[in-house]
């Protein structure tokens, strides 16, 4: 491990943290928030989210209700200018926002004139009125380290069949693949099959989710109707075992990024991770899937 590595991730990520609290009325997309860290787009989400304890989203609601919190107490601005300041359509979503976080309505708020309010924050960081930040926590957790190998994947051409729509839902994509394959000829060796997600479904709706069921094929195969064919690039991949239900996924990524990576001294390409599935969940009960995550590593 390199601690030098892992300084260098939270300076980045305090940059970022830092050019939130001074643009909380800004864009803030996770491409501008990237760049500001110099970190990949592909990936920052799940490192942000890993070392700050929230995802942006979740961040900026918190900051700007904050805010809303320190405006309600220190200026006499209207309550509805402060909730569309806040992001808000309407005065009704602000206050139910605000009485989520603080257990009061704004106009109770403002009423008993009470010490600003904080919600909780897994990094520490909270609204600054003067928008200074100097430090952060990272919000790492007390489980066990992820145990991580470095493996070296050959290049590898194959055959996907594409899904967009929730990851849940990806079985079709999966049968398509092997019927094309079968009428091939191209079942009757052990084959490699993986999956891969192309986005993060923590940002990326639903019903717009990427994923591709993909099935390694020899030189000579060509694509064929709604089955293509990419190839996966070689080289090193860092890779976990994710022990447990397909929907709790995510939380072996953001560790994975959030927790491993910076303690690593490596960087990640910007192309999707690979997920081998060990087992089946036609025979396999959720809590016992095993699915290993190849993550591509920057040489």
């Amino acid at each position: 491990m390199k601690e030098e590595t892992f300084e260098d991730y939270q300076a980045r990520m305090l940059r970022v943290l830092a050019h939130i609290q001074k643009n909380l009325d800004g864009s803030l997309s996770l491409e501008e928030l990237a760049g500001v860290a110099r970190f990949s787009a592909f990936h920052f989400h799940r490192i942000f989210r890993g070392l700050v304890g929230e995802s942006v989203k979740e961040h900026v609601r918190r900051l700007r209700l904050e805010r809303a919190a320190h405006r309600l107490r220190h200026s006499g601005q209207p309550v509805t200018e402060i909730a569309l300041d806040a992001g808000y359509q309407t005065l009704e979503s602000f206050t139910r926002a605000f009485h989520r976080m603080f257990s009061q309505s704004p106009t109770e708020f403002r009423a008993r004139r009470g010490v600003v309010a904080y919600g909780p924050a897994p990094s520490g960081v909270h609204f600054v009125a003067e928008g200074a930040l100097d430090s952060f926590r990272p919000a790492l957790s007390n489980s066990p380290p992820l145990e991580v190998r470095i493996e070296h994947l050959p290049e590898m051409r194959v055959a996907f069949a594409r899904h967009i729509g929730p990851y849940e839902e990806t079985d079709a994509a999966y049968e398509r693949l092997m019927a094309w394959a079968g009428a091939r000829g191209l079942l009757k060796s052990p084959v490699v099959v993986f999956g891969i997600a192309h986005d993060d479904p923590t940002v990326t709706a639903p019903d717009k989710l990427r994923y591709d069921a993909a099935l390694v094929i020899p030189e000579n195969v060509t694509s064929e109707g709604d089955v293509g064919v990419q190839t996966i690039q070689g080289g090193k991949y860092a890779v976990t075992r994710h022990c447990g239900s397909y929907e709790s996924l995510g939380e072996t990524y953001t560790r994975f990024c959030g927790e491993w990576l910076p303690l690593s001294g490596l960087e990640l390409l910007a192309a999707p991770a690979l997920e081998f599935y060990r087992n089946s969940p036609q025979d396999t009960p959720p809590e016992k899937l095993l699915t290993d995550i190849y993550m591509p590593l920057a040489t």
